[in-house]
């Protein structure tokens, strides 16, 4: 199929498989931010498909983050499916400026500022019934209304697959790099390599491969145990030509610390080589 079939940004039909790649829908940083923002890193957090870990390892990367030194913020763009608020043990109502001019993201423990669909709820276990376009909207609206401060690094935990949260995040706000997380499993590894193909095709750099579930350790003799089967990450990164930056080990100190909002006290060091790619970006 040509690659310059719909050129014109009013006839946009969200298909990109059908562009050209000078489609103005394609322009990175197409929506500026709030005016008072000052945000110099975006990272997007993605995944094939539901249930790799996506949110729990963006919550660690932003502590790592945190950790480092850096001023960190997460905006939440799985509006059906938000979980981000929950693993920093944050609460609603999320509150505006004094002039009202915009909303201020609700602060974690350390400081890592958070904002998420849950936040705006009065019930924080209602669920939300929105159709795509609004979806997209609410995630714009986090983008442009909210007020991201001195943001080193903004992580935005996308919701899985490559429907149309992936594509407005990537068509509206300047992402300088994503990281993939997967799990062991082959047929993870077929779903990562649509990830791939979709940020390719929206021109946003990618940083890397986390692998998430990838052993337990044995409590008795530290044995790494595959439990989910042998891990193809090494073959996947090296089809796309891509960086294996973290496997992360099945811990149960980890889901405990996430259960209780502690997501802030967990362990962060098996995430190091992620953590040194987001470091490389800031130059």
């Amino acid at each position: 199929m040509s690659e310059t079939v719909n050129q014109n940004p009013a006839s946009c039909t969200h298909d990109c498989s059908t562009c050209g790649t000078d489609c103005p829908s394609r322009a990175p940083g197409k929506e500026p931010p709030h005016p008072k923002s000052h945000v110099k890193k975006v990272v997007a957090v993605v995944s094939g498909k539901g249930g790799v870990g996506k949110s729990m390892t963006c919550a660690m990367l932003a502590v790592a983050m945190r950790r480092a030194g850096h001023r960190v913020g997460i905006l939440d763009a799985d509006i059906t499916g938000p979980s981000i608020p929950r693993l920093f043990g944050v609460h609603g109502p999320a509150t505006g400026t004094p002039g009202g001019d915009a909303i201020l993201p609700v602060e974690s423990r350390t400081g890592i500022g958070v904002m998420s669909i849950n936040l705006l709820l009065e019930d924080e276990e209602a669920p939300v019934v929105w159709r795509g376009p609004v979806i997209a909207g609410a995630v714009k609206q986090f983008w442009q209304e909210v007020l991201w401060q001195d943001v080193d690094f903004l992580f935005v935990d996308m919701p899985p697959g490559t429907g149309d949260v992936p594509l407005t995040v990537f068509q509206t706000l300047p992402v300088d790099g994503i990281l993939i997380v997967s799990s062991p499993q082959e047929l993870v590894g077929m779903i990562v390599g649509k990830a791939v193909q979709m940020a390719k095709m929206m021109s946003v750099p990618i940083l890397g491969i986390v692998e998430n579930m990838s052993y337990a350790v044995c409590p008795d003799c530290g044995r790494h145990i595959a439990v989910f089967g042998e891990s193809h990450v090494e073959e996947t990164a090296a089809r796309y030509g891509l960086p294996v930056l973290a496997r992360l080990p099945i811990d149960p100190e980890l889901a405990r610390a996430a259960d209780a909002g502690l997501i802030e006290t967990a362990d962060g060091a098996p995430l190091a080589g992620a953590a040194a790619a987001l470091d490389a970006l800031l130059g």
